[in-house]
C-alpha cells in the first residue's frame, strides 16, 4: 500500500486543500485510486463512513456531505473515486455488464483492506448504492463489520424511464454545460461518460437485476429517494425495503430529483446522521 499526497484545485466540485481536505492517491490492486480520509472523533471514531459515488460522480460529487456527516456522528470517513472517475487511474473500456459486481466484490474489499478499515457504514448514491448492496451479498463482506447501509437513489433493477434518461443525456452531452462541469471533476470526463452510458444502454443490461442479494442484507438500511428522480421510481425503494433482512427506513422527498444530498442537503444530513447515531447505539 502506498499513499501519494498532493494538493489539487479546489474549484467547483473538485477536492483539494482547504475545507475540502487533502486528496490522496492509494494504490489498490495495482491501480491508483483518488481517496480522501476524514478523521473521526470521540467514541465513534473507530467506525468509518465509506462513500460510494454515482455513475457520473467522483469523490468531489459528495460536496460537503462527508465532512458534515463525519462531524455530526463522530465517525471517520473514507471517500474515493472509482477507476475511470475523478483523478483515479483510467479504466479499460468497454465496461462489462457486471461492472458493479466487480467493484463490490473485488475492488471495494481490496480498498478497505488497504486502508485498514474494518468497521463501516456504507453510504452509496445511485450506482454506488447498488455496489453497497452487492457487497453485502459477497463472501468478502465477512472481512469487515458493516453496521448499516445509507442508500440514496439505489438501483436494484432497470426501469425503462432510466434507460430513456441516460439515452437523452448521452445525446445531449457533447458541448453541453454538463460536459464542461464533468471535465472539471474528472481527468477524462468524455471517456467516463461514454463508458458508463454504453453499459447502461447495452441490450444485455436490460436484464440486470440484483434483487437476489437483498435477503443477504442483514444490517439496518436507510433509503433516500426523490419523487422526481429521472433515473428511478419508488418501486426501487419498495423492492429494497420489502426484501432486505435488516430493518429498513425510508426518506421520500417530494419534487426532488436524483441528487437529494445536493437539492435538500440539510434534510438529508439530518436523516443520515440520526440513522448512523442509532446504528452506533
Amino acid at each position: 500500500m502506498r499513499f501519494h499526497r498532493g494538493p489539487v484545485n479546489c474549484g467547483t466540485g473538485v477536492r483539494g486543500v482547504g475545507k475540502c481536505g487533502m486528496v490522496s492517491f492509494l494504490e489498490v490492486d495495482g491501480t491508483r485510486l483518488e481517496v480522501e480520509r476524514i478523521a473521526g472523533h470521540g467514541a465513534a471514531a473507530g467506525t468509518t463512513l465509506v462513500f460510494l459515488h454515482e455513475g457520473l460522480g467522483c469523490a468531489g460529487s459528495w460536496r460537503e456531505l462527508p465532512a458534515a456527516l463525519a462531524e455530526a456522528t463522530g465517525c471517520a470517513a473514507l471517500v474515493y473515486s472509482r477507476r475511470g472517475y475523478g483523478r483515479s487511474a483510467a479504466a479499460p473500456l468497454p465496461r462489462a455488464v457486471t461492472f458493479m459486481h466487480e467493484e463490490a466484490r473485488r475492488v471495494l474489499p481490496a480498498l478497505l483492506e488497504a486502508a485498514g478499515v474494518d468497521d463501516v457504514v456504507l453510504v452509496g448514491h445511485s450506482d454506488g448504492a447498488s455496489i453497497a448492496l452487492l457487497h453485502a451479498g459477497s463472501p468478502e463482506s465477512t472481512r469487515v463489520r458493516v453496521r448499516g447501509f445509507v442508500l440514496e437513489a439505489p438501483h436494484v433493477f432497470v426501469e425503462e424511464m432510466c434507460v430513456q434518461a441516460i439515452a437523452a443525456l448521452r445525446g445531449a452531452y457533447a458541448g453541453s454545460e454538463l460536459q464542461e462541469k464533468l471535465r472539471r471533476r474528472h481527468d477524462d470526463a468524455d471517456a467516463m461518460v461514454e463508458g458508463w452510458t454504453d453499459v447502461w444502454l447495452h441490450p444485455e443490461f436490460r436484464a440486470w437485476n440484483i434483487e437476489g442479494v437483498l435477503p443477504d442484507v442483514k444490517a439496518p438500511v436507510l433509503v433516500i429517494q426523490g419523487t422526481a428522480d429521472e433515473y428511478g421510481t419508488l418501486a426501487q425503494v419498495e423492492a429494497v425495503c420489502a426484501q432486505v433482512q435488516g430493518s429498513a427506513e425510508r426518506l421520500i422527498l417530494p419534487a426532488v430529483g436524483h441528487l437529494p444530498h445536493r437539492d435538500r442537503p440539510e434534510e438529508v444530513l439530518h436523516a443520515m446522521s440520526a440513522f448512523v447515531r442509532r446504528l452506533l447505539g
